[in-house]
Order: structure tokens, then C-alpha cells, then sequence
């Protein structure tokens, strides 16, 4: 058996994101530690075992598992091939103390939805100039998680909402080159960041972040129609760099922004 100890790591531009931690291990077990932030895990193949607060718990298949702070807890994996998992470890602002007892009374949830959300997360978090994405998918993974820790304490609120909806729309149009943070967009509307989320979702059929990108590409299109070089473009529109503006303008449009500039001639 081939012995691995790979990771990778990086603190995103995340408001409440402390950490991304990536690992494939075959034989390597943790010791009993602490965290001081939060450790939202999901594990992509294998299996991990742990004892948290001297209780034993596992991680199979699709499960997403949420340690809490300040609460001592080991690892290890469960078969001989050990496994991959994917971490990140979230600050108080996300999920505060009052939390932390229900999270060690249920810290594994078997819960698609939230498994999904939390796969798509850390796509996002891995590609520069989607902050707004990660942000917006780990408002709505916080909201998910409370719901399971102490449901009585999340109540559905109305997500219909269309004057909340098109302030939002206003705002994005107006820093659509700048951009601007969900939490920064919730404070100039005065709205919860996760109801801002739904109110534009539901009023418009899109999330901001993918608004923003359609918007963004829009603009990118008309600029490669006049025969600048993607490169310009990418600067011009408030793309990260040419890399994200290809990333998007081939899922938008089907081909990259060079095959576009070239067909437009």
C-alpha cells in the first residue's frame, strides 16, 4: 500500500471562513486536540472514525460532520486505505457558542442537501474572483446547520419579497465592476443575508453571484466585439483575471472569449 500524506491549504478573502484544508491520508491518525473555530467536514472517499467528548462517531458516505469548538476530538481512518476529506473551519461569526452543546450532542448529518451545498462551497472557495458565490453558499449552509442544531430557533421566513429583490439588483448594477460582499449588500439594504439570497432568487430565477457573472460576461461580449484582447476584457469587467473571465465565458457562452473575438470577425 502506497502511504499518502497529501494536503493543501488557504485562507480564502471569506468573511467567517478561517481556513480550507484539503487531506489525503492512508495510515496517519490524529491525536486528541482542539480547534478554536469551527470544523465543518465532509469526506470524499474512505472513512473516518472519532471520538468527540468521549463518544464515538464515524463518517460515512455523504455524511457532513461539524465539530465545534473548544470540545477535544481525534481521527482516524477506518479502512486500510485511508481517506480523502475536505475541511473548512469557521469562525464564531458564522455559528456562536450557544451551538456548541447541541453539536456535540449531533455533530453528523446525514443531510443531501447540505452535503451538496458544502461540495459546491468548496468549488467556489478554490477559484479567485467567486467570493461572492462562497459567500452566498456558506450564508445559506449556516442557515441549514442551525436548522439541525436547534430548529426551533429557525423559522421559515417569507422568501417572496420583490422591493428587497430589486434594491439588491440595483446595488449589484451600480458595483457590477467593483463588486461587493453579501454582508456588505446586506447591510446597505437592511436585510438578513441569507433572506437577501432568497428574495433575489426568487424574484429574478438566479442568485446574485450568478447575476453578477451573466452580467459581467454581457459586458465582456461587447468589448470582444470590438476586437479588444480577452486579457483587456477580463481587467475592464471586473473579472479576477483572464482565467476567470474564460471560466465563465465558456459556461455562458460555449466557447472561450479568444474563439468568440476570432468568430466575430
Amino acid at each position: 500500500m502506497v502511504v499518502r500524506r497529501e494536503v493543501s491549504a488557504w485562507r480564502p478573502s471569506v468573511p467567517g471562513v478561517v481556513e480550507v484544508f484539503h487531506a489525503h491520508f492512508t495510515e496517519y491518525a490524529y491525536p486528541m486536540h482542539v480547534h478554536d473555530a469551527w470544523t465543518l467536514l465532509i469526506v470524499d472517499a474512505g472513512a473516518v472514525r472519532y471520538d468527540l467528548d468521549r463518544h464515538e462517531h464515524g463518517t460515512p458516505d455523504g455524511t457532513v460532520s461539524l465539530l465545534p469548538p473548544h470540545v477535544a476530538h481525534n481521527g482516524s481512518p477506518i479502512t486500510a486505505d485511508g481517506f480523502r476529506k475536505r475541511v473548512l473551519y469557521l469562525d464564531l461569526s458564522r455559528l456562536d457558542e450557544t451551538y456548541i452543546g447541541p453539536a456535540v450532542d449531533t455533530p453528523d448529518f446525514v443531510d443531501p442537501v447540505l452535503r451538496r451545498r458544502v461540495g459546491q462551497l468548496h468549488t467556489a472557495l478554490a477559484r479567485p474572483g467567486d467570493e461572492l458565490e462562497a459567500e452566498s453558499r456558506l450564508t445559506l449552509i449556516g442557515e441549514r446547520l442551525r436548522g439541525h442544531l436547534r430548529p426551533a430557533v429557525v423559522k421559515d421566513a417569507p422568501d417572496a419579497d420583490p422591493p428587497l429583490a430589486h434594491r439588491l439588483r440595483e446595488l449589484l448594477d451600480e458595483r457590477l465592476l467593483d463588486g461587493v460582499t453579501l454582508r456588505e449588500a446586506a447591510g446597505l439594504v437592511h436585510a438578513h443575508p441569507a433572506h437577501l439570497v432568497r428574495a433575489f432568487s426568487g424574484a429574478f430565477g438566479i442568485p446574485p453571484h450568478q447575476y453578477v457573472m451573466s452580467r459581467r460576461v454581457e459586458r465582456a461580449r461587447r468589448l470582444l466585439l470590438e476586437g479588444r484582447t480577452p486579457g483587456d476584457v477580463a481587467a475592464e469587467t471586473g473579472f479576477y483575471d483572464q482565467s476567470h473571465l474564460t471560466r465563465h465565458f465558456k459556461r455562458l457562452v460555449g466557447v472561450a472569449p479568444g474563439r468568440y473575438r476570432a468568430a466575430s470577425r
